[in-house]
């Protein structure tokens, strides 16, 4: 494991930090592939996993990508891509919630792992963007960790305006799920973190397999399942274990 991502068992909580702050904490495609790996394997041995950057920013984009060169051929910019498509599955097929806290920058890719986070806490100074399109680039990748969770009129605008936004903007676009002053952010983590510390387990797997499952439902059928695990969850004597 590279001392780009930090990686610290805290208890029940895995705490995650991308470790680059003198880059931005700019992402390469060897550190998407290790935070792959962490998340699907982090349900092992957490209740959930903490997630930030170190130093000023959270995240601002994309590293290691080289200067522009020659056009590689499709099949190998497609085995490239799914190292990016790769990293935001494990965010949504983690069986244990992933938290996000954001400060600073979250561009592109940062951007996306913001929205790809469960809950994602940020500072009131965070600041959000999605620049693909001024670079030419056609931002499908990002899009696609962004389409199931904020409004397709703040997708487009995002996209295709490529804005810096703000924390409130992206509280209101549900980028994020909460904003506080810089001095409060560490305070708002620790009361989130002991309120899922606190949680039930089989509750904590329960809630974030509802989430990413239902979506995919019709009405009903997201009714009947949720149905179906209130009634399973609930009735397990693992619910009133103590931790």
């Amino acid at each position: 494991m590279s001392n780009e991502i930090l990686v610290q068992q805290d208890g029940p909580i895995l705490r995650v930090t991308l470790n680059r702050p003198e880059a931005g904490n700019g992402v390469s495609n060897d550190m998407a592939r290790e935070l792959t790996g962490i998340f699907e394997r982090a349900h092992e041995t957490s209740q959930f996993v903490l997630f930030r950057g170190a130093g000023e920013d959270f995240c601002t984009g994309r590293a290691g990508m080289g200067p522009p060169g020659k056009q590689p051929e499709a099949l190998d910019l497609r085995e490239e891509n799914e190292v990016v498509f790769n990293c935001y599955g494990a965010f949504r097929r983690s069986p244990v919630p992933i938290v996000g806290v954001v400060q600073g920058r979250a561009l592109g890719f940062g951007c996306a792992l913001a929205a790809s986070c469960d809950i994602t806490l940020a500072s009131d100074g965070a600041r959000f963007q999605l620049p693909e399109m001024g670079h030419n680039i056609m931002p499908t990748m990002a899009m696609s960790s962004l389409v199931d969770r904020v409004p397709r009129k703040a997708l487009m605008y995002l996209t295709y305006s490529t804005a810096t936004i703000d924390a409130q903007r992206a509280l209101m676009y549900g980028i994020v799920s909460d904003v506080v002053s810089a001095g409060s952010l560490e305070n708002a983590v620790e009361t989130l973190c002991a309120a899922l510390t606190k949680a039930p387990r089989p509750a904590t797997l329960a809630v974030k397999e509802y989430a990413r499952v239902a979506l995919s439902m019709d009405l009903q059928g997201a009714v009947d399942f949720a149905r179906n695990l209130h009634a399973t969850i609930n009735s397990s004597s693992r619910m009133r274990r103590k931790h």
